[in-house]
């Protein structure tokens, strides 16, 4: 359980440092996998399959404190990337239809 935690933080990390280097979506990836590591660990969300396989032992607050807060700020990292990513792309667009725009006044004009 504690390995899942730390492996859960350590895609969090990994999502932040190709966040600064404007990696969206390596970002986007990395806070996915945090996710998805924790995913089993929440006792506040119901199995998929219940009654099959081991019943985990209970988290301690402490360890509570630490999946609740790695979840939120994956799921608010998770956020923010997904946007800037969007922006990216529309700007990329924009950009795309600038040019065309400019290469069709020029064919009618230039």
């Amino acid at each position: 359980m504690e390995k899942r935690l730390q492996e859960a933080q350590l895609y969090k990390e990994k999502g932040n440092q190709c966040y600064r280097e404007g990696k969206y979506r390596d970002a986007v990836s990395r806070y996915h996998r945090a996710l998805l590591q924790l995913r089993g660990l929440d006792p506040s969300l119901p199995s998929p399959i219940p009654n099959l396989g081991p019943q985990g032992p209970a988290l301690t607050p402490e360890q509570e404190n630490i999946l609740h807060s790695t979840q939120t700020d994956c799921y608010n990292n998770l956020a923010d990337a997904n946007v800037r990513r969007y922006l990216q792309l529309t700007q990329s667009e924009l950009n795309s239809y600038h040019r065309k725009e400019k290469q069709l006044y020029m064919g009618m004009f230039g």
